[in-house]
């Protein structure tokens, strides 16, 4: 593809626009700094610049342009960024060939692929109307069937093998993916919900019984190459743009729950498919928003999933609120029961997780003992010691107060003694220091930095046959340079999508760029760096020699050597 179009679709999309919507982001000075979505980010380490057309976190090192920001964060291709921010930009790409990237596993989403067609129209046939009656039954609509893909398998052993097996796939790969097992389909007279990664390609499926048969009444695919269930949030890939526009999202627990709050107009959920919450999946989630409500099942581990979860994300920087449910319930039958208004009623009047806690702390305790009583109110306040809104935390302990008939005074004490524990406590962590760079590392760093930045420095890098004694660093001053030659300019984030192939040089382009080096740093200080690189490399020239010597058993030869060293040494002593 011409590589003037994806200069002109990168240079359309203002990549500060494009990342606060993904992130917040706050000015300061000429750049713009956010929470990194790329790792576990507690301060704001990411810049983005405008001027460049990047971004960078100086904590991770990721770093790029609008089209690797949009891959990475949504684990999309290079082709779907590209079609993505084209888009945006109003850019017809209809008459344009773009190559189709390979994929390792692309015979696998193919056989799924096959697999969700083949199920959806099983449920359209004859054979399908019990099916449908028990989803109508279910309430669950025409729509609702169309938009979550649900299919079914019939009652049949080697229907979707078979099919399979005519196009060419073998039984090796089918049972590798959960397709089939032994020969015979893996999914028998179920009603089948497909299971989709974060990019809405089909990975697995989930079946359903819906007559009286005596067997489980869900069987689901195996973890595979493909499906990492601790990687996928059901209905993550149709709830992101719901999600960004009402900017919250609602976790449940099962994909049943998440098909029932969509059929009264609810489409910010996703689902866990069950109650334990990965680090991949948290990640997902603070992506989708950082107001996040919880509304796992009523039941005891429910209860216990909201309080796990919740303190996982009590982590970052993210508003928790928990929709209660009553313990008969879960999301699915209250909704079925009090339908869109109730459930309305139930998210409207969601609680702050700290006061969740707090509840929860009081169902535990017997409060007609004076002993419970105690643990309990040093419990919340424990509790609120992490709340930074100093106006709850005088309203807990004036209830507090009032209801167990305590001195307000003495509560405020107690809070101040938990607060100075915290502190020393804090004071004794000893931050992990970064790995130190020496003078040639950061010389070679140096000199790429300001080459991509400076077409003087790329002058000077040919016209002196500059040689980086270190292959990536060298292969990556030499694409550079050949950049400009072709070109006539440099621009980095049009650099990033020309490396868009070369994974080894990107991670060391990454690494570069986020060494914040002065911009402003005049020619006559970068040449230093390589003068750094200069004196390395006739060390280096002079170990090789010194070698060399010492097997040398010819005195001419020696001496010639030795000659070679000297002339080196002065060279080196010059440029000191």
């Amino acid at each position: 593809m011409d590589n003037n179009i994806i200069n002109e679709i990168r240079e359309k999309n203002d990549i500060v626009d494009i990342v606060s919507s993904y992130i917040p982001l706050i000015q300061k000075g000429k750049n713009y700094f956010g929470l990194c979505p790329f790792h576990d980010d507690k301060n704001p380490s990411m810049s983005v610049s405008r001027e460049k057309g990047i971004y960078t976190c100086f904590s991770c090192g990721a770093s790029g342009n609008v089209f690797t920001f949009l891959m990475n964060y949504e684990h999309i291709s290079f082709k779907e960024a590209l079609i993505e921010l084209a888009k945006k930009a109003n850019v017809n790409l209809s008459n344009i060939s773009i190559k189709s990237e390979n994929n390792k596993y692309s015979e696998a989403y193919n056989i799924y692929n096959i697999a969700n067609k083949y199920y959806q129209n099983n449920l359209n046939t004859k054979e399908g109307l019990n099916a449908r009656n028990y989803l109508k039954k279910r309430f669950i609509s025409e729509d609702i069937i169309k938009h979550f893909g649900i299919g079914l398998s019939l009652n049949k052993k080697e229907d979707l093998t078979k099919l399979l097996h005519q196009k060419k796939y073998s039984d090796q790969l089918l049972e590798s993916i959960g397709i089939s097992n032994s020969g015979h389909d893996m999914y028998i007279n179920r009603i089948m919900f497909p299971l989709c990664d974060i990019n809405g390609r089909v990975v697995g499926f989930s079946g359903r019984i819906y007559d009286n048969s005596n067997v489980n009444k869900y069987v689901n695919t195996k973890e595979t190459a493909i499906f990492k269930k601790g990687l996928c949030l059901y209905n993550y890939h149709l709830a992101k743009e719901e999600t960004r526009k009402l900017n919250k999202v609602i976790v449940m627990e099962g994909f049943l729950d998440v098909i029932r709050a969509y059929s009264i107009g609810i489409k910010n959920t996703v689902a866990l498919m069950g109650t334990a919450l990965t680090k991949e999946q948290a990640n997902l989630i603070r992506k989708l928003s950082t107001n996040i409500y919880l509304c796992m099942d009523g039941d005891d581990p429910g209860q216990q999933a909201t309080i796990s979860i919740g303190k996982y994300f009590e982590n970052y920087d993210v508003n928790i609120k928990v929709i209660e449910l009553d313990k008969d319930y879960d999301p699915d039958t209250y909704i079925l029961k009090y339908r869109k208004e109730g459930f309305d009623n139930l998210i409207n009047k969601a609680i702050n997780f700290s006061d969740y806690k707090i509840k929860t702390l009081r169902r535990t305790k017997d409060l007609k003992s004076e002993k419970e009583i105690a643990a309990y109110i040093n419990e919340v306040l424990k509790e609120i010691s992490n709340d930074k809104d100093e106006i709850h935390q005088e309203l807990i302990m004036k209830k507090l107060a009032n209801e167990f008939n305590i001195e307000y005074n003495t509560l405020c004490k107690k809070l101040r003694d938990i607060n100075k524990k915290k502190v020393s406590k804090e004071e004794l962590i000893v931050p992990k220091e970064k790995k130190k760079k020496n003078k040639f590392d950061i010389s070679l760093m140096a000199i790429i930095y300001y080459m991509l930045n400076n077409e003087e420095v790329i002058n000077y890098y040919n016209r002196n046959n500059i040689y980086l004694d270190k292959d990536v660093a060298r292969f990556l001053a030499n694409e550079v340079a050949y950049y400009y030659k072709k070109y006539g300019i440099i621009n980095v984030a049009d650099f990033y999508t020309y490396l868009q192939d070369k994974k080894e040089l990107l991670l060391y382009l990454n690494e570069i760029l986020s060494f914040n080096f002065n911009d402003e740093l005049k020619m006559d200080a970068i040449i230093d760096y390589f003068l750094v690189i200069e004196n390395y490399n006739q060390t280096e020239e002079v170990k090789r020699l010194m070698d060399l010597m010492e097997k040398e058993s010819d005195l001419k030869d020696k001496a010639k050597i030795a000659e070679r060293i000297r002339k080196l040494k002065m060279g080196s002593e010059e440029n000191d």
